[in-house]
């Protein structure tokens, strides 16, 4: 077996169904109610169908599908409630953010199940058999009926979950590699894999109805019309014959269940590039333990982002209370950085200031830090007193001032100016947030003298020039008038040609006789019998 393949099945999905979810999320919200036969009712082609039912009314003979009138018919006593299938939706998208606990990569799967990928993550549970086990528990204690199975490909986990039987979770041993893909002759026939040497095998599904492959309604009720009512029985016909009968989709349904085809699994969130958890042996309460933990995770965090060569630009802690209910989401703290850092100490001051915002009840069972962004981050020469020299990786305290005030007030708080693309003055910055990706380039022209302060607008001035072109001999600025000694220019600015309201600028750099140096400018070209318009802009130093 080539390393390709076994990468291929490297992966461990773990599929839940949660087969009664629109029934058991009434009878959360009305427990009297649960106990009674109870059926969610929808109205389709001009009459009321069943739509969901609880266990009490499926063991009394309603099922999904029958219209209301039978289902009343069989059973009299049953209660029923309008379906509300948007509401469902948000609460599987919640259940799927409460399964993060497990792992980051959750997302919904159809209208009543949840796919994780729990690759790596079973160990920090005491592997898979017991995450499942508190899996199935939790929900039962919430009020969830579920099932769930584990299996290498996300095809198998689905099928087993929902058609396996027997008990509730079903973890399947994990796939090894070794002599199991079929041979050219099984291929031809879309046989299984089965074991050839030492390796355990893929889960056999021939038993299951082949409903399981998640084939469409009519290709099912076609195959059934032929006697193809197992998976089984599709092994025995020639894989051509198949796809010219019922089509290619057959087929890959049939290799993605066998792991002959990789099949990707988006997550419901961005899956943040680096992340550390801290499973809590007995849960925690106090702010220094807490503060402790963050700790820990900070270090972890940092180590990773070493290896790498990054630095954090934003974190998110999670914090998982034993208490929590599937409906709450984890109480989450968020802070960010100017620029990459990953010094733990300094990351650990901005969140110390968040910290007191923590409300852990009855205690912290599960902590999760992210780095949701980070960025590039060279090493910086240490000096001998263990300080750097305030770059990147040694945190100004410019920088770090900046980071606690735009934590401590909002990021909106604290803005920083931009280049943007404008030869006008008041037009070539903008505003922006401290937090956001500096952009590259000089606020101004490296081979022009800029002055250091602008005015915000130009204020108008009274100057008389000797030449129309000439600099001003003097100007009237606020009642002062200045005599100019010296100046320089012109230097002529316009507008973006698609602005049509600008006319072009003569930029002079003057200094008076008291040495003040000022920047100002004629707006427009010269008019005779017209006069000029003079304005003060700027001043240097």
């Amino acid at each position: 077996m080539g390393k390709g393949g076994a990468e291929r099945t490297a992966r461990r999905i773990l599929s839940l169904w949660l087969p009664r979810l629109p029934t058991d999320a009434h009878s959360r919200r009305h427990p009297e109610r649960r106990d009674h036969p109870l059926a969610a009712i929808l109205a389709e082609r001009g009459r009321l169908g069943v739509a969901a039912v609880n266990r009490a009314a499926a063991e009394a003979g309603v099922h999904p599908g029958m219209s209301l009138a039978d289902a009343r018919a069989i059973e009299p006593a049953l209660a029923v409630f309008d379906a509300e299938p948007e509401s469902d939706a948000r609460l599987l998208e919640r259940i799927a953010g409460w399964c993060t606990r497990y792992t980051p990569w959750t997302a919904p799967d159809g209208p009543d199940g949840v796919a994780l990928d729990i690759t790596g993550c079973a160990h920090l549970f005491g592997g898979e058999e017991a995450m499942a086990a508190d899996l199935t528990a939790r929900l039962t204690a919430a009020g969830f009926e579920s099932r769930l199975a584990v299996a290498d490909t996300p095809a198998a986990a689905w099928a087993l979950a929902r058609f396996g039987g027997g008990a509730p979770t079903l973890t399947l041993p994990r796939w090894t590699g070794e002599g199991i893909w079929p041979s050219p002759a099984q291929r031809g026939r879309g046989g299984p894999a089965k074991r050839e040497g030492g390796g355990k095998a893929l889960p056999d599904l021939s038993p299951l109805p082949v409903a399981a492959l998640r084939l469409p309604a009519a290709t099912v009720d076609g195959l059934a019309a032929v006697g193809l009512r197992r998976i089984g029985d599709l092994h025995a016909l020639p894989r051509a014959t198949l796809a010219a009968r019922f089509g290619s989709e057959l087929l890959r349904r049939l290799d993605q269940a066998y792991g002959r085809l990789d099949e990707p699994l988006s997550p419901r969130l961005p899956v943040p590039p680096h992340s550390v958890r801290l499973a809590l042996p007995e849960p925690i309460t106090t702010a220094e333990a807490i503060a402790e933990a963050l700790r820990r995770l900070l270090a972890a965090l940092c180590a990773g982002l070493e290896n790498t060569g990054e630095g954090a630009r934003r974190l998110r802690l999670e914090l998982h209370r034993v208490d929590r209910r599937l409906e709450d989401a984890p109480q989450t703290l968020v802070i960010g950085t100017g620029h990459p850092v990953r010094r733990p100490d300094a990351l650990m001051r901005l969140f110390a200031q968040k910290l007191d915002r923590v409300e852990p009840g009855p205690g912290l069972e599960l902590m999760v830090l992210s780095a949701t962004e980070a960025g590039p981050l060279a090493a910086a020469q240490a000096a001998l007193d263990g300080t750097t020299d305030g770059g990147m990786d040694g945190q100004p305290e410019l920088g770090e001032l900046m980071d606690r005030l735009g934590n401590r007030l909002g990021e909106r708080a604290v803005l920083r100016l931009v280049p943007r693309q404008s030869w006008l003055p008041e037009r070539s910055v903008a505003p922006a947030s401290a937090f956001s990706e500096a952009s590259g380039g000089a606020l101004w022209p490296t081979d022009r003298p800029r002055p250091v302060r602008l005015l915000a607008p130009p204020e108008p001035i009274e100057a008389m020039a000797l030449v129309p072109d000439d600099p001003p001999a003097m100007f009237l600025w606020r009642g002062v008038q200045h005599r100019i000694r010296r100046a320089d220019g012109p230097e002529r600015i316009e507008a973006e040609w698609w602005r049509r309201d600008g006319e072009p600028r003569d930029y002079y750099r003057v200094e008076d006789e008291a040495g003040h140096r000022f920047w100002v400018y004629r707006q427009g070209l010269y008019r005779p019998g017209v006069a000029a318009l003079w304005f003060l802009h700027g001043f240097f130093g």
